[in-house]
């Protein structure tokens, strides 16, 4: 089954891809590969998932930013590629987490990401990954995640 028969089955809704804030690119393909810029918690309603962790969100929430980051990542490389189904596998993930000094689980929020890629690309949805923490992230946001994606045509 193809990832977007799986987006389909799953019942999950991807928001309009994100455009740019500043003066960047959403993604860029470079030969066989789709580089993705770092993306926030971007709902359908336009709005976006903000708090830090161990301070105002628990894991549960930070997972559920890291999901809804997986979306808006998702919509963006659909926006790109025109289907979901170009993608071959997930390469690299680097993870970032808004959160305390004190708190120590920016892997298993960033799960939440991880968990919502092996549910839409099987075992070519497990990556490389980094899962880090940040003492501030551009508006406030839960987390942001980049990625880098093996597509085809």
């Amino acid at each position: 089954m193809g990832a977007e028969a799986r987006i389909q089955e799953l019942k999950l809704e991807l928001p309009n891809a994100p455009k740019p804030v500043a003066t960047y690119l959403t993604a860029v393909r470079q030969g066989d590969l789709l580089y993705v810029s770092g993306h926030g918690p971007y709902k359908s309603d336009g709005s976006m998932i903000i708090g830090r962790l161990g301070e105002n969100m628990d894991i549960p929430a930070g997972q559920e930013a890291a999901r809804q980051t997986g979306l808006a990542i998702l919509a963006t490389v659909r926006s790109h590629l025109g289907s979901l189904d170009k993608v071959v596998r997930l390469i690299k993930v680097l993870g970032m987490v808004h959160c305390t000094p004190e708190f120590g689980d920016q892997p298993l929020v960033i799960n939440g990401f991880s968990d919502l890629m092996v549910e839409v690309f099987g075992d070519a949805g497990k990556a490389a990954r980094s899962a880090v923490g940040f003492s501030a992230l551009p508006r406030g946001i839960a987390t942001e995640i980049e990625a880098i994606f093996e597509v085809r045509d």
